[in-house]
């Protein structure tokens, strides 16, 4: 389900953030973890599944978001492909524009699928709020 493959995606981007600040060496993935290969490769499916289930996609946001998955997807079986994986290169992961590009997308897709429901104020649960800034409050 592409929801499922979102949330691997966002959620493992966020356990990569906290890897790369612990300043771990790149050393052979052995004995007790933190390590972070499994969360890659966890990652680098769920965007193959994006990928191929937008691939004969007809909206063209919807393609972007594929060929955006199909760079990232490059960037994540380098890395995996390396014997060692430490905090450095997992930074340096972090911040590929390509990685950064498939992020940003899943969230503006996932937000424009998580309308507002009729009887939530404006504001609850990623509704948009204004600032009036006459009245210095927001509305």
């Amino acid at each position: 389900m592409i929801e499922d493959d979102i949330e691997t995606i966002e959620s493992g981007y966020e356990y990569l953030l906290a890897y790369a600040a612990q300043g771990r060496p790149a050393l052979q993935e052995t004995g007790p973890g933190p390590h972070a290969r499994p969360t890659i490769q966890g990652i680098a499916d769920a965007m193959k599944n994006i990928a191929s289930a937008f691939a004969s996609s007809k909206d063209a946001f919807e393609q972007v978001i594929a060929d955006d998955c199909r760079k990232a997807g490059a960037a994540l079986g380098f890395i995996l492909a390396q014997k060692r994986i430490g905090s450095e290169i997992v930074d340096n992961l972090n911040a590929s524009i390509h990685l950064r590009a498939v992020l940003t997308n899943l969230f503006l897709y996932s937000e424009a699928f998580r309308p507002l429901a009729e009887d939530e104020p404006a504001g609850a649960k990623g509704g948009v709020q204004t600032y009036d800034a006459t009245k210095g409050k927001k509305q």
